[in-house]
């Protein structure tokens, strides 16, 4: 059976995990990567470097997948900006799930988003469109977490949470059942959030 192929946009060291959980899927075959001016004709595990975010426009039509495999931390704008921007040309936007990680059949998860290695997503959570679920990550049940949020390594966000658009939730951080963390918030690595966070919260959000 010919698989389908999808074009990653970026060339980070988080693409090279997602060209790993890509292979260990087996839906898809990586078609080439997207980076700057001076890797084109480069390669990352034998996958070319065919373009820059300049040649996007001639590269994607509606019969593309892509997956946004830039990664985030301090902001989401890149990542906003390459899904918006592949989403005006009608491109389709996978859902890729590495086989090592633990998805509910009562969980629902949206476009192009990415679940890495030993991640567990439990039921009646729901995950935005251009996230991030990263390595043995644990999301409980009836989380929801708002599209272009990045979970961070390790990070346990417990059973009612809700997480607004563009946060990140750093490695090893824990996040109290039922908090409520606002819009493009950052949450440092190793932080315990035990109360609400407003929007563009960027401190460790801890309270005894």
């Amino acid at each position: 059976m010919n698989r389908e192929s999808v074009l990653l946009i970026g060339l980070g060291g988080h693409a090279k995990v997602c060209i790993d959980v890509i292979e260990q899927e087996g839906r898809f075959d990586v078609q080439g990567l997207i980076g700057y001016s001076h890797e084109v004709g480069s390669k990352v595990f034998d996958y070319p470097v065919i373009g820059t975010d300049e040649d996007l426009p001639s590269l994607l039509d509606d019969s593309v997948n892509v997956l946004i495999a830039v990664g985030q931390i301090k902001t989401p704008d890149p990542r906003i900006r390459l899904f918006d921007l592949a989403q005006k040309n009608g491109c389709r936007f996978p859902i890729i799930v590495s086989p090592h990680a633990y998805v509910s059949k009562h969980a629902k998860l949206n476009a192009g988003t990415i679940v890495m290695h030993g991640a567990v997503i439990n039921a009646g959570a729901e995950v935005g469109r251009n996230c991030i679920i990263n390595s043995q990550s644990l999301i409980e049940h009836d989380v929801v977490i708002e599209d272009h949020c990045h979970i961070s390594t390790g990070a346990k966000i417990n059973g009612g949470v809700r997480i607004g658009k563009g946060t990140f939730i750093g490695s090893n951080s824990s996040v109290r059942q039922c908090v409520s963390i606002g819009e493009r918030c950052i949450i440092g690595m190793g932080q315990e959030v035990l109360v609400d966070c407003e929007k563009k919260v960027s401190m460790p959000c801890k309270k005894n």
